[in-house]
């Protein structure tokens, strides 16, 4: 059951279902709010408890607008990439070859024909980017399907602009953001694992945070490093 109330000029997205405690969030990059509560509490009840929280939120929400935001990339020489979470410069070599990207000490290395224009250089670099992932994915689902008595029947690596990942608990597949291969390792692993809980629990009511704790009891800390600068233009939810 969804609802909004208004706090002054702030809007308070509710979302009433069968849980056990209210849960509070303030999402990158806007500072959206939302609130999670027990299907029996009422509005008026929901509001108090905004308002108590309502310097808490305000903190959250200015720390967000403080954050720099990543400009969309030009794929320009000495621009700034990243790559499981490490910032490279971008080199870029015009040569008579065949597209390529490499990966240096401090320096992501961009091969193209001469004069192949921004499109295209995106498409080269977010196709190895594609990859890195699909071949990072495979280990970590072995691991997560013993530890979890989960199958996952399929995964997809896919540009996504306002999720990490999705799961289809009935076909049990899930799908993966191909920007998750510039973040840390940990942070796919968490995805990965969100995922495959999806399986076992299709909704995030309270057994499936029980599962979340269970599997992976820093996935807290997990999510804020996903969600941490550099953060993109476009509108994560997660």
């Amino acid at each position: 059951m969804h609802a909004q109330i208004q706090l002054g000029d702030m809007a308070v997205d509710v979302v009433r279902k069968e849980i056990k405690n209210v849960h509070l969030s303030v999402h990158p990059p806007s500072g959206r709010v939302t609130i999670s509560a027990p299907a029996r509490l009422s509005l008026d009840t929901i509001r108090v408890f905004a308002i108590a929280k309502l310097r808490w939120i305000r903190q959250q929400q200015r720390k967000l607008q403080e954050q720099e935001r990543e400009t969309p990339r030009e794929y320009l020489d000495r621009e700034s990439h990243y790559v499981w979470g490490r910032r490279y410069l971008l080199t870029v070599i015009e040569a008579d070859q065949p597209a390529a990207v490499e990966l240096g000490h401090s320096r992501l290395v961009l091969r193209v024909r001469p004069g192949t224009d921004h499109a295209r250089r995106q498409a080269i670099v977010e196709d190895w980017y594609r990859a890195q992932l699909k071949q990072a994915v495979p280990p970590l689902l072995m691991k997560w399907e013993r530890l979890m008595v989960v199958k996952i029947a399929r995964f997809y690596v896919q540009r996504m602009k306002t999720k990490w990942g999705s799961c289809n608990p009935r076909a049990h597949t899930v799908r993966l953001n191909t920007d998750l291969a510039k973040k840390p390792r940990e942070c796919l692993e968490y995805v990965l694992v969100h995922e495959m809980a999806h399986v076992l629990e299709p909704t995030h009511n309270a057994r499936f945070m029980t599962l979340l704790e269970q599997f992976m009891p820093k996935w807290q800390f997990y999510r804020q490093m996903l969600n941490r600068l550099p953060v993109r233009h476009e509108h994560w939810g997660y």
